[in-house]
Order: structure tokens, then C-alpha cells, then sequence
């Protein structure tokens, strides 16, 4: 069985600088998100329990087929790739079908997994989206999984209680950010990386059109506005005064 991970390469969320409110993204390296991770681990964590092969798929820059080593390094035995420099800024409806068309590509599917959303946008839409091109069952917010023959058992987390549901497979499940704790590969694993199998195609092998309409606009965002009250105190009980007075401490 092949357990599918999606995955999406963002800005190192660390090293991002805000000016003027944007993102300042000049010279910031390239990573996968921190929930896509959670769902690469997940996908290991069942090979490791009833066997199988785990292949990440992913669609982006040129910087991907770097990017793509964090993931082999981590344990998946190969990826499916989509590279185009058009495709930096794509909105979740491109990126559900481009990934779409990718998991066409692959057989013997089980389990398409699906971080609960993006390290960026986190919109939640490309996993879902997929599930209804694909037309196979969808199950987000998932906080555990066990494999029962052409079935999984999932627990889903909602806000006031826990859900367990039973699909058949194939499935598309999200994953949620504490499932799991993601391992830190070796250095042997590094290594071993780059040598690991890499379908790389580019977006007019699938005959997707990236200039039609996009469905999905940004018109802003913004980092939130951080107003500073700027009260000036000379001496420490004037301090305490300003903070009691905020309601930062109390007596």
C-alpha cells in the first residue's frame, strides 16, 4: 500500500521580518510546513505498523527538489514533484488540482494525508479540494489512526468532544498539529536523501493551465498593527503605578 503525504514548501516561518505589516521574505530559506510534517510522521508511523511505501507529492519552485530532501531524510522512500517558477504564489484551488493530478499518477493508494492546514495560509482547503476531485472520503481534524483491513479507524477532534469514524480506503484524512512529535532524521539519513527516487514533472505534463481564472484572491494581508502606548516612568513605583493601572499586575 502506498500512503500518499502532501506537502507544502513555505518561508522558514523563523526567519520571516515584518516591515511596514508585510513579510519581508529576502533571503529566507525554504521548508515544509510544521503540520505537514505532523502528517509525514504520521504516514511513517503507519509503515512502520503494517508496512507500505510512503511517497510525499508537492508543487512549487525549483527550490523544491531541495526542499524535498527534509522529507526523504525524514523516512519517505520517494516523491512526486510539480515544478514550475509560476507556481510560488499559487492559490489552494491550483495547488488541489496540480496535487490532483499528481496522485493520479501513483497506484495501490491507501491513505492521502494532509497536514489540518498550511504553515502560511492555513486556509485547510487543498485537502478537501482533492477528496472531491478525487471523489474518495474526507476526514479532517484527525487525532489518531488505526488501519482495520479496507477500512481506518479515525479519531477526529472537535471543539467539545472526540468523533470516531470509519472509512473505506482510499481516504483523504487531515491531520491535526499534535498528533505526533516529527523525528529529526540523521546524519546518515541526509546523506542518504538525495539518492532517493524523485518524479519530477512540470505543470504542461499534467495539461493544467495556470493563466485561467483563479478562483481564490488575496487582496492583503497584513501583520496585525502593534500600538505602543509609550509611557514614560523615571523610576520603578511609577512603573509598578503604570502596570497596576493597565491591569498587567495587582496588589
Amino acid at each position: 500500500m502506498n500512503i500518499v503525504v502532501a506537502m507544502k514548501q513555505i518561508p522558514d516561518l523563523q526567519q520571516v521580518r515584518i516591515r511596514n505589516r508585510q513579510p519581508v521574505l529576502d533571503g529566507v530559506p525554504m521548508t515544509f510546513g510544521s503540520i505537514d510534517k505532523n502528517a509525514l510522521e504520521t504516514a511513517l508511523q503507519l509503515k512502520e505498523a503494517v508496512g507500505g511505501n510512503v511517497i510525499v507529492i508537492s508543487a512549487g519552485t525549483e527550490e523544491l527538489e531541495d526542499t524535498v530532501k527534509e522529507a526523504l531524510a525524514a523516512g519517505a522512500d520517494e516523491a512526486y514533484l510539480v515544478l514550475d517558477d509560476e507556481l510560488e504564489h499559487i492559490e489552494s484551488s491550483v495547488s488541489a488540482h496540480l496535487l490532483a493530478e499528481l496522485i493520479k499518477q501513483i497506484e495501490n493508494i491507501g491513505i492521502i494525508l494532509f497536514g489540518e492546514g498550511s504553515g502560511d495560509n492555513y486556509s485547510g482547503q487543498v485537502g478537501p479540494r482533492i477528496a472531491e476531485i478525487l471523489g474518495l472520503p474526507e476526514v479532517g481534524y484527525v487525532c489518531d489512526i488505526e488501519l482495520e483491513d479496507s477500512r481506518v479507524k479515525v479519531t477526529r477532534s472537535l471543539e467539545d468532544c472526540e468523533e470516531v469514524v470509519r472509512v473505506s480506503l482510499p481516504a483523504v484524512l487531515t491531520v491535526m498539529a499534535d498528533i505526533n512529535e516529527p523525528r529529526i532524521p540523521s546524519v546518515t539519513q541526509i546523506l542518504k536523501a538525495g539518492k532517493k527516487p524523485q518524479q519530477i514533472l512540470e505543470v504542461e505534463d499534467i495539461g493544467f493551465d495556470l493563466k485561467g481564472d483563479k478562483k481564490i484572491v488575496t487582496l492583503s494581508s497584513l501583520a496585525p498593527e502593534n500600538k505602543r502606548k509609550q509611557i514614560t516612568v523615571k523610576n520603578g513605583e511609577e512603573l509598578v503605578d503604570a502596570l497596576l493601572t493597565e491591569g498587567v499586575i495587582r496588589r
